[in-house]
């Protein structure tokens, strides 16, 4: 399959789940959800960079929204989410980067967000920037510290609420899951209620796992290609991390959005990951279907929200777009070599589309009888 158009897993006929995805089938099927990149490629050693996610179209810091989150693994980060799971709230936007990073990348977000209000730390209380990493270097020579806060600027400004570029870009230009290219992905699904109809949407930074565990619908892909792969250097803890943030337009509250991010975890299991003791396995959401004001003369916020007898579907939601949008990163990545002459191969999609053929032959065979 050529690489010279956009390749998602549908390309190949995977689908994970059986609920709809929305028009992009992307993270941006949530109104009001933009997002953004960076892209750091510098000579042969530096392949990082930024990804920016606003929760919506307002000012997030004046407009703040529902938040929750959970954490599988705790061998990662993401700065500012113990401030998230306490308040139940997000002020700031949503940034990805490489682990040595965190730092840079939350003096570019106070920069943006005290230019546009420099109350912050004085009329008004001091922000927290949310800001999750992952371990790219295999191939990115970390430690130099490539990103920079003009790059989190530019992520943040020229985020969109259009199609999403996915793979070897933004927060996710080195990062590789199950030993193939991946970085970043998203998908999305619908949900219906009745007359209520909602979309969730996942974005994902990947960058966990070894071949042989990785399956693409439950198809044990990994594991048939993997003798192709003998001799090829891999780094050497495969086990990563990978970052998860769930946007939803359904009214949920804090504790509803933190059970909803426990089963994403279930869709980053589906992929291959169980955790592993060295890996950063981390799910932030947020809800747009209710804005928290930082001020209001009544001093009461109004909110509505599902009860939790009609969340199930959000569960499954959460599950399948999460299992998509790591596959979807894996797709759409391309080759790369980076430091030392790490190399970091993509994932044979030809081969990857007979393998899924001949299992939905069989499967179909079956069905038949």
């Amino acid at each position: 399959m050529q690489r010279n158009t956009v390749v998602r897993a549908r390309d190949l006929g995977i689908a994970p789940g059986i609920l709809p995805p929305g028009p992009l089938n992307a993270i941006t099927d949530v109104a009001g959800v933009r997002v953004g990149h960076t892209t750091v490629i510098e000579g042969d050693s530096v392949r990082t960079g930024v990804t920016a996610i606003l929760p919506n179209d307002g000012d997030i810091f004046m407009d703040r929204v529902v938040g929750g989150g959970f954490v599988l693994n705790g061998a990662g980060e993401i700065s500012g989410l113990t401030q998230v799971m306490e308040w139940g709230l997000i002020e700031t936007p949503i940034l990805l980067t490489n682990t040595l990073s965190v730092g840079a990348v939350s003096e570019g977000c106070v920069r943006y967000m005290v230019d546009r209000h420099p109350s912050i730390g004085k009329q008004h209380d001091v922000i927290i920037p949310v800001v999750g990493e992952c371990d790219d270097s295999w191939l990115n020579d970390i430690a130099v510290k490539s990103v920079s806060e003009q790059h989190v600027l530019h992520a943040i400004e020229t985020a969109s609420d259009g199609p999403v570029l996915e793979g070897c870009v933004g927060g996710g230009t080195g990062m590789i899951t199950c030993d193939f290219k991946a970085g970043i992905g998203t998908s999305s699904r619908r949900v219906v209620l009745n007359e209520l109809q909602y979309n969730l949407g996942v974005l994902v930074m990947s960058n966990f796992g070894v071949m042989n565990e990785l399956r693409m619908d439950g198809i044990p892909v990994g594991a048939l290609l993997e003798p192709d792969y003998e001799g090829i250097a891999r780094r050497t803890d495969n086990y990563g991390s990978i970052i998860v943030v769930v946007a939803t337009d359904a009214p949920l509250l804090p504790v509803q959005l933190q059970r909803v991010c426990k089963r994403a975890a279930l869709g980053v299991g589906r992929v291959g990951s169980f955790a592993a003791h060295g890996s950063g396995e981390i799910m932030i959401a947020f809800s747009t279907g209710n804005r928290v004001p930082r001020e209001t003369e009544r001093h009461l916020a109004q909110v509505n929200f599902l009860l939790d007898s009609s969340i199930n579907a959000f569960y499954q939601a959460a599950v399948e777009a999460t299992e998509e949008a790591i596959l979807n990163a894996l797709c759409a990545a391309t080759d790369m070599r980076g430091v030392e002459g790490h190399f970091s191969p993509s994932l044979p999609l030809e081969r990857v589309k007979q393998i899924v053929d001949a299992y939905n032959r069989t499967a179909s065979e079956l069905r038949k009888g």
